[in-house]
C-alpha cells in the first residue's frame, strides 16, 4: 500500500510540474523569440532610417547645386542687363557651345599677342608640333 501512496504522490508531483512549471518554460522561450523578432524588427528600421537620412543629403547636396547654379544664372542676368557680358552675346550668337567658345577665345588671344615678326615665329593654326617644335603636316 505504501507503493501506491509513493507512486501516487511521484504522479502528483509530476503532474504539478507540468501545469506550472512547463507553461513559465514555454513563456520564457515566447519571450526570447519575442525579444529576437524586436531586435530583428529594430534593425531594419535603423537601416531605413540611414538610407533614408543618406538620400536626404543627397538631395540636400544638389539641392544646393541647384541654388548654386541660379545664383550664377542670376549673376549672368544682371550683367546683361547692365550691359557688362555683351561680348558673350557674339558667342552665343554663332551658336558655339561654352567649351568651343573658350577655346576660340584662347586662340584669337594667343593670336593677338604674336605681332608684326613674331607672327612667322607664331604656332600655325590647327598644326601639331612635334617635340623639337616643328609643324607636323
Amino acid at each position: 500500500m505504501t507503493a501506491v501512496i509513493i507512486i501516487v504522490a511521484v504522479l502528483a508531483v509530476l503532474a504539478l510540474v507540468a501545469f506550472v512549471v512547463l507553461p513559465r518554460t514555454r513563456a520564457r522561450a515566447q519571450e526570447r523569440k519575442l525579444e529576437a523578432r524586436r531586435g530583428e524588427m529594430a534593425d531594419r528600421h535603423r537601416t531605413e532610417a540611414e538610407e533614408r537620412k543618406l538620400r536626404a543629403e543627397y538631395a540636400e547636396q544638389q539641392a544646393q547645386r541647384e541654388r548654386a547654379e541660379a545664383d550664377l544664372h542670376e549673376a549672368r542676368a544682371k550683367l546683361h542687363e547692365r550691359g557688362m557680358a555683351d561680348d558673350e552675346l557674339d558667342a552665343d550668337a554663332e551658336g558655339l557651345p561654352q567649351r568651343e567658345r573658350f577655346a576660340r577665345d584662347e586662340r584669337v588671344a594667343e593670336a593677338d599677342r604674336y605681332t608684326g615678326e613674331d607672327r612667322a615665329a607664331a604656332p600655325e593654326q590647327g598644326a601639331v608640333r612635334d617635340p623639337a617644335g616643328r609643324p607636323e603636316h
